[in-house]
């Protein structure tokens, strides 16, 4: 049978597990705000469950779980949706703090002894304090006179993949999906990404160097937030899908046009993880179980998961 609206609620078998227990709590405040559960399906044990609904808007029920998990101080992950056409054709991911765990300027801001001060600019850059473009200029002049060996140095001995990456862009790829990684960061660090977690493509900015080290400039132009939605605009048309048929993830300022043009226009966009002004924007967040989650978004149940 097939249903209008569906809630996601995710939590962590291991963290958080989300039982029945709190299944019924969901239900309750539901059922008594007018709701009409159509049906309930298990995806995960103990961690992700769907929750088909009627009668109540996408909106209503967005507040009252909003609600409902802000009093109770549990740490349960949800997106409200329509129901059909879940499973996504395309993904479009940012990295740093996406895919990776980390911000990869900062990561190479410590090799010259900078990282505070350049991480605390990049921080205002992504919560959309700052110009992207200027802030990425003023970091990477800085980092002027670095030995392009660093850069190798700081993947390999800071660079480590965000739990459930692999697992999301495998499986979705399993099912016919293409998976494009891009970045305002740096290609050096995309291109290895890529092939680690299983991007088909990837873009990003290029460091330019000079006899063997950086020379304080980035390649024009600079892939910013306008060039990561011509992004999701290009792929999604090289593909022959609309964006209501793409997943677009991203954690900062720069990722915010993309993440809501997929949304608006019936897609998945979600707000990973995020800054706080990419958050007060975002219409699907997750901010505390890992990539899994996504997969769980689109209806994928833990069978479903190709395994790192």
């Amino acid at each position: 049978m097939y249903y209008k609206n569906v809630v996601t609620i995710i939590g962590s078998k291991e963290t958080m597990p989300f039982t029945v227990q709190e299944l019924n709590s969901v239900v309750d405040i539901l059922q008594a705000n007018g709701a009409i559960i159509e049906d309930v399906k298990w995806l995960a044990e103990d961690e992700a469950c769907d929750i088909f609904f009627a009668v109540l808007s996408q909106e209503e029920v967005y507040i009252l779980l909003s609600q409902l998990f802000m009093e109770t101080k549990l740490p349960f992950d949800f997106v409200v949706q329509n129901n059909g056409g879940r499973k996504k054709k395309l993904i479009l991911s940012d990295m740093d703090s996406t895919i990776i765990e980390q911000e990869c300027i900062d990561e190479i801001a410590d090799f010259a002894g900078l990282k505070e001060k350049i991480s605390t600019i990049t921080e205002r850059a992504m919560n959309g304090e700052l110009d992207f473009k200027e802030a990425l200029r003023e970091r990477v002049k800085m980092l002027e006179g670095l030995a392009e060996t660093v850069l190798s140095e700081a993947f390999d001995s800071k660079i480590t993949i965000m739990p459930g990456a692999k697992e999301l862009v495998q499986t979705m790829k399993a099912h016919g999906a293409k998976a494009v990684l891009v970045s305002g960061g740096f290609t050096f660090f995309t291109q290895k990404v890529a092939q680690m977690v299983g991007f088909d493509v990837e873009e990003a900015n290029i460091l330019n160097i000079a006899d063997g080290k950086l020379d304080g400039t980035v390649k024009e132009p600079i892939l910013d937030s306008s060039a990561k939605l011509n992004a999701l605009h290009f792929y999604a048309e090289d593909m022959g899908v609309g964006l209501s048929q793409t997943l677009v993830v991203g954690d900062g300022a720069n990722d915010l046009p993309m993440i809501l043009a997929c949304s608006d226009n019936g897609g998945l966009g979600i707000a990973y993880h995020s800054k706080p002004r990419v958050a007060q924007q975002a219409k699907h967040k997750i901010d505390n179980c890992n990539l899994i989650g996504l997969l769980y978004a689109q209806g994928y149940s833990s069978s479903d998961i190709v395994l790192s």
